[in-house]
C-alpha cells in the first residue's frame, strides 16, 4: 500500500471519525484506524463496536492495499505537520512510514482482516432530509437524555416516524424533550432507540448545508453526510409511551419573555440546593415570584412580570431542567403550562411548534 496527499486531504477526515477510538481499550485493534486506499480514494475507518465512522478522501493511490495503524499517533502526526507539505504514507513490512518534507515516522500496524466493520445494514427505512434539519431534531432534544441509568432505553434518543413525520425525543425519568419535522416524502412507520454516544457523535458531524440519507435497519441506523458516512448499533428495548407523559391541556398558562425568564432563574439558582437545585414557583395575576433557599439557610428572591390570569399556584421544579428547556425554545417569548402543584409543566413556544419540553415537580 503506498499513497500521496497534502495534509490537508487526510487530516479533515482523520478528525472526523478520531471522535470513536477510545483511549483506553478492551481490544488493542479498537486504538486503531482502518486506512483503505483503492481508485484513487483512500477511506478511514474507526469504531468503539457501538459506533462505526468511515471518512472518504481523494488521494493518489499509487498501490492499493488495507492496513490499521495507531488512530491518535497519526492525527497528531498530521497535525503537528506545516500547513499545505505534502505527504506520503507507505506500508513497509509490518511498519506504516509517514513521510513529510524531512520528516519520516514509522508507526506500528495491526492486520486489516482483524479490523472489525459493519457490513450492510438491511436497511427497512429510508429518508432524505436536509442536515440543518437532523441537526435541530437533535440539538432540541439531546439534553434530556439520561446518563448510564439502569433503564437502559433511556440512555439514548427514541427517532420515531409515523409516515408523515419525523420525531425525535429524549427523557431521563424527570424531564421530556421532544422535536418533530413533517418528512416531504412518505415513509413507513419506525421506532428506534440510538444510543447516547451515536447521538452525540452524530451531532458533532451534522452541519447546516447539504442533505442527509438516513437509514434504519434491524439493529443499526447509518447516517450518510457527503464524504462520511455513520453507523451505530441500536438500543434494544422499549421507550416509555411518551405520549402518556406530556400534559394534553394543561388549566393554566403562563406567557413570559423567554430570556428575562432565564436570566432570572439562573440568579435564583446561585442559592438553590447545590445537590437538588430545587425552586419554587409562586404565580399571581400577571406576576412569577422565584425563590430558593440552600441548607445555608440563604435565600434568593426574583419577581418577574408574565401574563398570567388565573388562580394562585406555587409548584418546585429542579431549575437546570427548566433552564435547559428554555434555552432550546425558539422565540423571544415563551408558554409554561401548569395544571397543579403536583403536575407535570409543559414549556413551548407560545402557539405551540414543533417542540415540547415537559419537567416533572419536586416536593420543596
Amino acid at each position: 500500500m503506498k499513497l500521496v496527499c497534502d495534509r490537508e486531504q487526510i487530516l479533515g477526515p482523520l478528525q472526523a471519525v478520531i471522535g470513536v477510538v477510545e483511549r483506553r481499550q478492551t481490544m488493542p485493534i479498537l486504538a486503531n484506524v482502518l486506512l483503505s486506499a483503492k481508485n484513487g480514494r483512500l477511506s478511514i475507518t474507526a469504531t468503539d463496536l457501538e459506533v462505526e465512522l468511515v471518512a472518504t478522501t481523494d488521494v493518489g493511490v499509487q498501490q492499493a492495499g488495507d492496513i490499521t495503524v495507531p488512530g491518535r499517533k497519526l492525527l497528531d502526526i498530521v497535525k503537528a505537520l506545516p500547513d499545505k507539505v505534502g505527504v506520503t504514507l507507505a506500508l513497509d513490512g509490518d511498519r506504516m512510514t509517514v513521510r513529510a518534507g524531512k520528516s519520516r515516522f514509522a508507526l506500528t500496524t495491526l492486520p486489516a482482516a482483524d479490523f472489525p466493520i459493519v457490513e450492510e445494514i438491511n436497511a427497512q427505512l429510508k429518508v432524505e432530509l436536509e442536515q440543518s434539519a437532523l441537526r435541530r431534531l437533535l440539538d432540541k432534544t439531546h439534553f434530556s437524555m439520561a446518563q448510564q441509568d439502569v433503564r437502559y432505553y433511556l440512555n439514548g434518543m427514541l427517532l420515531e416516524t409515523d409516515g408523515k413525520m419525523l420525531r425525535t425525543v429524549a427523557t431521563d425519568g424527570h424531564r421530556l424533550a421532544l422535536c418533530e419535522m413533517e418528512l416531504d416524502s412518505r415513509s413507513g412507520a419506525q421506532q428506534v432507540i440510538v444510543p447516547r454516544k451515536g447521538v452525540l457523535e452524530l451531532q458533532r458531524l451534522v452541519g447546516d448545508e447539504g442533505s442527509v440519507a438516513v437509514q434504519v435497519g434491524t439493529n443499526h441506523i447509518r447516517v450518510e453526510l457527503g464524504d462520511i458516512r455513520f453507523t451505530s448499533k441500536l438500543i434494544d428495548g422499549r421507550f416509555p409511551e411518551y405520549g402518556r407523559v406530556i400534559p394534553a391541556a394543561p388549566t393554566r398558562t403562563v406567557t413570559a419573555d423567554r430570556d428575562a425568564l432565564r436570566r432570572a432563574l439562573q440568579r435564583t439558582a446561585i442559592l438553590s440546593n447545590e445537590k437538588y437545585r430545587g425552586i419554587r414557583l409562586a404565580l399571581k395575576p400577571n406576576l412569577l415570584t422565584i425563590t430558593a433557599h440552600n441548607p445555608e439557610q440563604e435565600e434568593a428572591e426574583e419577581e418577574i412580570e408574565v401574563i398570567y390570569g388565573g388562580d394562585e399556584l406555587e409548584v418546585g421544579f429542579n431549575v437546570n431542567y427548566l433552564l435547559d428547556a428554555l434555552s432550546a425554545v425558539d422565540g423571544a417569548e415563551v408558554e409554561v403550562g401548569l395544571t397543579d402543584s403536583n403536575s407535570s409543566c409543559l414549556v413551548r413556544a407560545p402557539g405551540g411548534g414543533n417542540a415540547k419540553y415537559v419537567v416533572m415537580p419536586m416536593r420543596l
